[in-house]
């Protein structure tokens, strides 16, 4: 199963982190230069595109915080599933709050209640976990386990993660302007690489990304941004690949991000260590 095969190799954070989600996402499946540009420029293709798309991360960080919904499709074998988020996020503090909707299961029914998922540097929180966790406690995943950078594991690709991979980008085209929710936006298209992504990273991304540079099946990522006037990314599309070890076919990874609302309050509490677990996590 191709969840399984994302578990091999990692320390026991990344067993819990895949079994919350990750396994039940697969179980049926066996500079302002740069930004200016991004407000006035119409360039095809080439650096100058290149240049606007991986300044994106830094206008988030300007702008300060938002509110993001998220979409995760895995599809393998011609079964398809999708895992959806919504919480806010704090590009300077790099901290964020999501509640994560896991699929439902093939009888169409819920598999559980929504996941709590605290994203911080280096870790992955989780309430809700199930699996004989009590339901007022949290999982704590280190995220520097995970061969994926946790771009797949939590079911959800971490917001400014996202954003980041995009400095990587190698080539990217000026497809055309439009409206998205309201905001007038410039979409590009154009290809990413993980490795040169976690080179140019903040230092708190540099080891995520790189480990997903070497985890996915490759290196290079697909992506279509969509940037308002102000260089920030409303919607950001990256696809994935990993192998699964049991099938030679790969299991291909849609995540999407929508970002709103900037400036939005984004207060994100990390727990207390009294409040996470540290008993043994069923497998599932």
């Amino acid at each position: 199963m191709a969840g399984r095969e994302l578990r091999r190799g990692r320390a026991g954070g990344a067993v819990v982190a895949l079994g919350a989600v990750g396994c039940l996402l697969l179980g049926g499946l066996a500079g302002c230069g740069g930004r200016s540009g991004a407000a006035t420029g119409d360039s095809s293709g080439g650096s100058a595109a290149v240049a606007v798309v991986r300044e994106a991360a830094d206008a988030l960080v300007e702008a300060g915080s938002s509110k993001a919904r998220t979409s995760m499709e895995m599809a393998t074998g011609g079964t398809r599933v999708t895992i959806r988020g919504e919480g806010v996020y704090d590009y300077r503090k790099r901290l964020g709050r999501l509640k994560v909707l896991l699929p439902q299961d093939p009888s169409g029914t819920s598999v559980r209640r929504p996941i709590t998922e605290l994203l911080a540097p280096g870790a992955l929180f989780m309430k809700n976990r199930g699996a004989g966790v009590p339901a007022d406690k949290w999982v704590r995943v280190d995220t520097r386990t995970l061969s994926d950078g946790n771009l797949v594991t939590g079911g959800v690709t971490d917001p400014f993660a996202a954003a980041e991979l995009l400095r990587g980008t190698r080539s990217a085209t000026f497809v055309g302007r439009m409206e998205l929710a309201g905001a007038e936006v410039r979409h590009y298209r154009g290809t990413a690489d993980l490795r040169e992504a976690a080179r140019v990273a903040s230092e708190a991304n540099k080891g995520p990304l790189g480990a997903a540079a070497t985890g996915f099946a490759t290196a290079e990522v697909p992506f279509d941004v969509y940037l308002d006037g102000e260089g920030r990314i409303r919607k950001v599309r990256h696809r994935f690949s990993f192998m699964n070890g049991e099938r030679e076919e790969p299991v291909a990874v849609a995540s999407t991000t929508l970002l709103y609302d900037f400036g939005a309050p984004a207060d994100v509490r990390l727990p207390e260590p009294a409040d996470i677990y540290a008993g043994r996590i069923a497998e599932e």
